[in-house]
C-alpha cells in the first residue's frame, strides 16, 4: 500500500496561527477518572469518549487495561475498515467523465507563500453539473450562502436556513455511506439511536460558537465547507463544490496546486493555491468529485473516534490521515465539543 499525505492550509500553519484560534487542551496527567466539570477544557473519565471531549492524551494515560480490544474501542484497525467502507459506498461521487480538471502549474514548498498566479486557466475545464440535482449535493449546495465571510460578525440564522441545515441532514442520513457510519458508531456504543446521532450531528457542526470577541460568527460547517475570511486570510474552505461554483462566477482565482493525489478516479485529493475575492489561501485541501456525504462523513468519524490527534484511514487502497480539532471555548449539551476544523494531514 502506498502512503500519500497532504500538508494544507490549517495544518501547515499550526505553528504560526494565533495561539488562541485553537487551544491545546489540558493533560490528563494524574487526572484519570476525575469528576466531570464543566469549568474544564477537556475531560478524562469514562464518559468523555462518549461525548468527544476527552483530553489529547486520555488514551496514553487512562486508558484501562484491555480497551483496546474491547467492544467499544475505536481501533486504528477499525478506521482503515470503515474508511474503505465509506469509500466503497459513495455512491453519488463524480464519474471520470463528469469532472475535468487543469492542475497546470505545480508550486514548490517555498512558492505557496508568493500569492503568485502561475496558473492562466481555472483550474475546472468542465463539472457536470447534473451532479448538483442528486438531493444531498443541492440539499448541501443550499447551505453554502448562509454565512458571513468574515469572522467577528454575528451569524443570523433564519428559520428557513435551520429547515435547509435539518433537510441536509435528512438526504445525507438516507444514504448507504452515513447508515454504515451510524452502523458503526452504533456498534461501538458512541450512539444508542439514529435520532441521537441526527441530532448530535444537527449540534456539532452547526452549532454556533464565537472565533471573535463574543460574537456567534462561525460553525464547523461554516468553516471547513463555506470558508472563512480571518485577519485578512482564507481559513479553512476544504470542498471542491463551493470551489467550483466561485471559480465560475468569477470570485475565486486558481494559482497553483503543490500536492495531487494518487487516485486515477474520483475522490481524488488536491492541493492548492487561490484567492478568494481578494484573500489568499496559501496552501489548501479539497477532496475532487466526492459526494457531501462522503466528506462530512469521513469528518464526523475522525472528530468522534479521534478528536484532536491523527485519524488514519485507507481510501482505495492508499493511506490518507485527517486531523480534526474540537473547539475547546465553548460546548453543548452536557459538556460536548463543537468541531473546529478538519482537513488532511502530513505526520
Amino acid at each position: 500500500m502506498k502512503t500519500w499525505i497532504l500538508l494544507v492550509g490549517a495544518g501547515i500553519a499550526l505553528g504560526c496561527v494565533s495561539g488562541n484560534l485553537y487551544t491545546a487542551p489540558d493533560s490528563c496527567k494524574g487526572r484519570c477518572e476525575e469528576p466531570y466539570s464543566k469549568e474544564d477544557e477537556c475531560h478524562c473519565n469514562a464518559e468523555c469518549e462518549r461525548y468527544h471531549n476527552c483530553c489529547e492524551d486520555y488514551y496514553r494515560h487512562c486508558r484501562p487495561v484491555g480497551f483496546s480490544s474491547s467492544r467499544d474501542a475505536i481501533a486504528d484497525e477499525d478506521l482503515l475498515h470503515i474508511s474503505e467502507q465509506l469509500y466503497e459506498a459513495d455512491h453519488n461521487k463524480a464519474r471520470p467523465t463528469d469532472i475535468a480538471i487543469n492542475p497546470q502549474y505545480q508550486a514548490s514548498p517555498d512558492e505557496t507563500g508568493d500569492q503568485e498566479d502561475r496558473s492562466p486557466q481555472p483550474l475546472y475545464k468542465y463539472v457536470n453539473e447534473e451532479l448538483f440535482s442528486k438531493p444531498t449535493y443541492a440539499s448541501f449546495i443550499k447551505l453554502l450562502d448562509n454565512y458571513q465571510r468574515v469572522t467577528g460578525r454575528e451569524e443570523d440564522v433564519t428559520a428557513e436556513e435551520l429547515r435547509e441545515q435539518d433537510n441536509f441532514l435528512k438526504e445525507v442520513m438516507k444514504t448507504e455511506l452515513m447508515k454504515k457510519l451510524f452502523a458503526f458508531l452504533h456498534k461501538k456504543n458512541r450512539y444508542g439511536s439514529e435520532q441521537e446521532f441526527v441530532a448530535d450531528l444537527k449540534e456539532m457542526w452547526f452549532g454556533l460558537y464565537s472565533r471573535g470577541d463574543g460574537e456567534q460568527d462561525s460553525s464547523g460547517f461554516e468553516h471547513i465547507f463555506s470558508g472563512e475570511v480571518k485577519k485578512g486570510k482564507v481559513s479553512g474552505f476544504h470542498n471542491w463544490i463551493r470551489f467550483y461554483l466561485l471559480e465560475k462566477q468569477g470570485i475565486v482565482n486558481y494559482f497553483s496546486h503543490n500536492f495531487n493525489g494518487p487516485w486515477d478516479t474520483y475522490p481524488d485529493v488536491l492541493g492548492l493555491q487561490f484567492n478568494w475575492d481578494g484573500f489568499y489561501k496559501e496552501v489548501g485541501s479539497a477532496f475532487i468529485g466526492c459526494s457531501p456525504e462522503f466528506e462530512f462523513g469521513l469528518y464526523t468519524l475522525c472528530f468522534i473516534a479521534r478528536p484532536g490527534r491523527a485519524c488514519h484511514l485507507s481510501l482505495g487502497g492508499y493511506s490518507l490521515s485527517i486531523q480534526t480539532y474540537a473547539w475547546t471555548k465553548s460546548t453543548y449539551g452536557n459538556g460536548k465539543k463543537y468541531i473546529a476544523t478538519a482537513y488532511v494531514i502530513s505526520p
